[in-house]
């Protein structure tokens, strides 16, 4: 992405350099699922840091908590911590071995050490940002209202993460039924029980209600204004994730992964595509990757193409 090349290259040269830079970011986000479930199981953690395998086997382990909580919870007659103690070891090891999960809380583990490394170096707030004070006060009350949701769901999800914690209501719909399945799959679980528990977890989960959910909805009232989530010191890291996911059509977890050192092509072409301008582009770069600069020409990529070159690659 960085260098000094002769001349100005042509756009049919700048995409080609970005489409290999993607396929290249591609195959090391396909390579991460696989590495992932080794070191955690493997306990074999050089290269991934101890926080963020800790942070995902946590995140499992509390699901799995939470999981066997609502069994236990449905017959008043069981006994909770022998529960726990014969099934939650077996129960954490099949919610890990789910590869939607194992990207998911990858994600999440991310976010939040991105979010800590921007508070360390420019000092921005993981919960309360100077947009989301701005959008508390404004007269409007459905969007103060809306983003005092989102405040209050970031809050949680800070706690929540320092604590090495998910809340079964925050993950999306499909994993959440998958981990319900994996519920099901135990042996020996009290079948009563865990059947009236499964009804009882599908019966309050509402994934409009989650983090992702809120500020997805707050973003969509926001209409046009919108687009003043894409500036990253403004609006902090988790509005930022859900706006460029909005922009580009991506998933949230992909905005997520956008961020990491392998994966500039994506970063670059997704805020180019979501409409933002060099400068603008460069402005998020600085923040992020402040010894990146991009490549020459990149200037002339249009948001259609980006957009377009974005599309080819996974998602």
């Amino acid at each position: 992405m960085s260098g000094d090349s002769p001349g100005t290259p042509s756009i049919e040269q700048v995409e080609a350099v970005m489409r290999f830079e993607l396929s290249r970011g591609d195959a090391l986000l396909a390579s991460t699922q696989p590495v992932l479930a080794h070191l955690i199981s493997s306990g074999d953690q050089v290269q991934f840091s101890d926080e963020i395998i800790a942070r995902i086997r946590g995140m499992a382990g509390h699901a799995a908590r939470q999981l066997l909580d609502a069994v236990a919870g449905a017959d008043g007659a069981l006994d909770r911590e022998a529960l726990l103690s014969l099934h939650r070891e077996p129960l954490t090891e099949a919610i890990l071995a789910d590869s939607g999960f194992l990207a998911h809380a990858h994600a999440l583990a991310l976010e939040t050490h991105w979010a800590d490394k921007l508070h360390q170096r420019c000092g921005l707030d993981p919960v309360l940002t100077p947009f989301l004070q701005e959008l508390t006060a404004v007269a409007d009350p459905d969007i103060a209202g809306a983003a005092m949701h989102v405040l209050a769901a970031q809050a949680r999800f800070v706690q929540q993460q320092r604590r090495m914690e998910l809340t079964l209501g925050e993950l999306p719909a499909d994993l959440f039924h998958r981990l319900l399945l994996a519920l099901r799959g135990l042996d020996d679980l009290p079948d009563p029980a865990a059947e009236l528990a499964e009804a009882h977890l599908r019966q309050a989960f509402d994934e409009a209600a989650s983090r992702a959910g809120q500020m997805a909805q707050l973003l969509l009232a926001l209409e046009h204004e919108a687009d003043r989530a894409l500036a990253l010191d403004h609006a902090g890291l988790a509005l930022f994730a859900s706006a460029l996911a909005l922009a580009t059509g991506q998933s949230r977890d992909l905005a997520i992964h956008a961020l990491g050192e392998n994966q500039l092509a994506r970063l670059a072409l997704a805020l180019r595509a979501a409409g933002l301008p060099q400068s603008a582009v460069e402005a998020q770069f600085l923040l992020l990757h402040p010894e990146i600069t991009l490549p020459p020409g990149f200037d002339g990529l249009s948001a259609e193409r980006a957009a377009a070159l974005l599309a080819l690659a996974r998602d």
